[in-house]
């Protein structure tokens, strides 16, 4: 068995025994009503626990309810938090000595979201990811792979959330080799595009599958040069796979469409256009949201989502755009178990997406206004700079 999906124990089982059967279900898009069910008792216990141990939220159950989201489950509270709140203050529902791990959403400057997790929120996450993984046959222990990590290179100081992840992706299958494209340079980190393009020549003439992980806009970027430099297409051995994470942010001027992109991956890299998924998540909610093989982000058993009116903040029905807000007991250590996304939204019911799969599913649509805020992929995005 794969360590990640080993069994993980809440922090107090009888205060969070819901939580914990609702993370131990192995299926990761099972519905129902006995899951919503569950959900919903789950819920409630982390609105318990995160209201005895932080005064912040606390007061936020003691103001009028917001109005409920069927999507998420009549009558389940979910105080609204803005994902931004993390960017500006520390809040926490542990005490600090049983902080497990400690992650940042973004580069050296600007707002960062300082996220704080024990162990059982991290491994339970982890877990998730295993899980979801596992459903789609991407656990390959007597496979290796080689690996091309459009992510930062660790450092001994680096906290970037994107990075704990795509190396931590990377345990699903044994190493041959592993390339970065954002590489440590002792002072930061920059992107080495020509070692990318060598990368993928060398994997290409290899005999094991090639995995490609992180930001998008530095595979398109990859892809975009060898075309300019008149390098031919590659074919990459059957089974490789490409994870993408972190979306476009900072550089949507050169973004293309989701369709052409994964075009270009197929058409110069010899990848099958179901083994391209694209994934959504962020380090103030941890659940992974990847993509079926129709390229739609489906909401695992483990939490719910909603969107939401930008003026007023009620529900919106499926298909309209608005605040993307997601919802997940797992959480223990910050109360950050119902977050409002800065990301604008829709919504839509399993039914339209026409895979096997029967729960919601999202289409996120960009960044809500102007913001300050940056993420990682705004603080990679300007190692593109002068590139082009």
């Amino acid at each position: 068995m794969n360590p990640h999906l080993a069994p993980v124990e809440v922090p107090d089982p009888a205060a969070l025994a819901h939580v914990q059967r609702l993370c131990d279900l192995a299926s990761p898009y099972d519905t129902g009503p006995e899951a919503d069910a569950l959900f919903a008792a789950a819920m409630a216990e982390a609105n318990d626990w995160h209201a005895r141990r932080s005064p912040f939220f606390g007061s936020l159950l003691q103001d009028p309810p917001e109005i409920p989201a069927p999507t998420v489950g009549e009558g389940v509270r979910t105080p609204l938090v803005p994902a931004a709140f993390f960017k500006r203050h520390e809040v926490l529902s542990i005490p600090r000595e049983e902080v497990f791990l400690h992650l940042t959403s973004s580069g050296t400057t600007g707002q960062k979201s300082q996220m704080f997790f024990d162990e059982w929120t991290i491994r339970s996450a982890q877990r998730m990811v295993a899980r979801i993984f596992d459903h789609y046959g991407w656990i390959t222990p007597d496979q290796p792979v080689n690996y091309l990590l459009y992510s930062y290179e660790p450092a001994p100081s680096l906290k970037l959330g994107t990075s704990f992840t795509d190396n931590y992706l990377c345990d699903f299958a044994p190493a041959r080799h592993t390339t970065h494209a954002l590489r440590h340079t002792g002072s930061g980190h920059e992107f080495d595009v020509h070692g990318c393009i060598a990368a993928l020549q060398r994997y290409a003439e290899d005999d094991v599958p090639v995995r490609i992980l992180g930001f998008p806009a530095f595979l398109h970027f990859t892809l975009e040069r060898m075309s300019a430099m008149g390098l031919p297409p590659l074919r990459l051995p059957e089974g490789s796979l490409v994870v993408l994470g972190g979306g476009w942010k900072g550089h949507a001027d050169r973004q293309i469409g989701k369709e052409e992109f994964y075009a270009e991956i197929s058409e110069r890299l010899g990848v099958p256009d179901d083994r391209v998924r694209d994934t959504f998540g962020s380090v103030e909610h941890c659940v992974p949201y990847i993509e079926c093989a129709r390229h739609r982000l489906h909401v695992p058993v483990w939490s719910r989502a909603a969107v939401r009116d930008p003026a007023t903040l009620r529900p919106l029905p499926y298909g309209e755009r608005g605040f993307l807000h997601l919802v997940s007991p797992y959480i223990t250590a910050v109360p950050a178990h119902s977050v409002v996304m800065g990301d604008l939204a829709s919504l839509h019911p399993g039914a339209e997406c026409g895979c096997p799969l029967s729960t919601d599913w999202f289409t996120v649509h960009g960044r809500a206004g102007v913001s300050r805020n940056r993420s990682c992929a705004v603080a990679a995005a300007e190692l593109l700079k002068g590139m082009s």
